[in-house]
């Protein structure tokens, strides 16, 4: 168990998702990002510890990833109890954020059961470090980057004047 505990909580998560969806070939989870897009990953994960909720063919070949993404996050909460964090149209993209990914699987990981092997753990130290980086996904980076540094150019703009025209309401100006 020493061995467990030295390794960070992302490698032991990435194995515990490995390990638990190994039986689904149709899944290769490597990172917490473009792996999850989707759908497949988060419903082979539901399906290998739960396989009593759902049809797993049904889920894999028949619907698009926002459908597989959808019908995984309304399986969690409403069997497992765990909230819809996350919009199916947010991750169904080139390059999800990974931090929302890391957090939905972590919710998933503390209810469902959590075995998870050193082999595994070796498995995960063995994947390349950093998966290559499709032009689209750094476009859709670079898109989101900057849609992120507008909302809050606009966000404060739109404080200023409303703190500009409250001041106005406050203190009439005279003629």
């Amino acid at each position: 168990m020493a061995g467990l505990q030295q390794t960070n909580s992302e490698k032991i998560l990435l194995s515990w998702v490995r390990q638990s969806t190994r039986n689904y070939p149709q899944v290769n989870v490597i990172n917490f990002t473009s792996s999850w897009s989707d759908g497949l990953a988060f419903n082979a994960l539901l399906h290998s510890h739960r396989p009593d909720l759902f049809d797993w063919n049904a889920v894999a070949s028949q619907q698009s990833p926002v459908q597989r993404l959808d019908h995984a996050f309304n399986i969690a909460r409403q069997h497992l109890g765990i909230e819809k964090l996350l919009d199916p149209e947010d991750v169904a993209t080139a390059c999800p954020d990974k931090k929302s990914i890391l957090m939905y699987v972590t919710s998933l990981f503390q209810v469902l059961p959590q075995q998870v092997s050193m082999e595994a753990i070796r498995e995960v130290e063995m994947l390349p470090r950093h998966s290559r980086v499709t032009r689209e996904e750094r476009i859709q980076v670079h898109h989101q980057e900057r849609f992120s540094q507008e909302v809050s150019c606009f966000t404060f703009l739109l404080s200023f004047c409303c703190s500009k025209v409250a001041v106005s309401l406050t203190y009439p100006i005279s003629l």
